[in-house]
């Protein structure tokens, strides 16, 4: 968020480092590693996104920071595909993606539980951390790179202000949020082109490859 706003002439909004805030996406237009993405209609500034998801194992509702770990059922990387022209003109309404976000999202290759990370766990009071390397590479070149250990928020954080007044169950999602410099909006275009080819690399849980379609 500050790289993309920093290209853009923006200072950082201070609300952003109070609450984790997050927008709903939809479940019913999720791929699997290896899947073709279709290419959206009506945008010319197709990205990537490159991200960690929890899946939610454990029913919880206003889940403490402290106990929010424990209702992690596992990890997989998450593409979180952005119309970043749509994006832009919606968010200036001021109710965050819509239109922009509910084309794609992509999660895989695998689930990964906790326990194989336990050598790769950090644990603080504002839940734990995992120090694991991320890539982005497109048509093979590496374009992005960062560290899950780098987030602002905790997943613990973000599980406990998700919860909050509202039930999680098993199988919901919650994604990480950009690693720093995973989205060409914070590298700059050109943006992603039908026919390309893109993957996303995290440490111990594998890579997540998808193919964009044809307009």
């Amino acid at each position: 968020m500050k790289n993309a706003r920093a290209r853009r002439g923006l200072e950082m909004i201070p609300e952003w480092y109070e609450i984790p805030v997050f927008y709903f996406s939809n479940p019913n237009a999720i791929y699997r590693d290896g899947d073709e993405i279709p290419y959206p209609s009506v945008t010319h500034e197709l990205d990537f996104e490159l991200e960690v998801a929890v899946v939610i194992g454990k029913e919880g509702r206003d889940i403490s920071v402290h106990a929010a770990d424990e209702h992690i059922a596992g990890f997989t990387i998450m593409n979180d595909w952005s119309a970043r022209d749509i994006q832009r003109r919606e968010m200036k309404v001021g109710l965050g993606p819509a239109k922009g976000k509910d084309f794609a999202t992509s999660l895989g290759p695998w689930l990964v539980t906790p326990d194989e990370l336990v050598d790769r766990t950090e644990h603080t009071e504002r839940g734990n951390r995992y120090d694991l390397e991320m890539i982005a590479r497109i048509e093979g070149v590496e374009v992005s790179g960062g560290n899950l250990k780098d987030l602002y928020w905790t997943f613990a954080q973000m599980i406990a202000h998700a919860s909050r007044d509202c039930t999680l169950y098993p199988d919901e999602v919650i994604g990480s949020g950009t690693v720093g410099t995973g989205c060409l909006l914070e590298l700059g275009p050109p943006y992603l082109q039908p026919g390309q080819t893109v993957e996303l690399e995290v440490e111990h849980l594998g890579v997540l490859r998808n193919s964009i379609g044809r307009k």
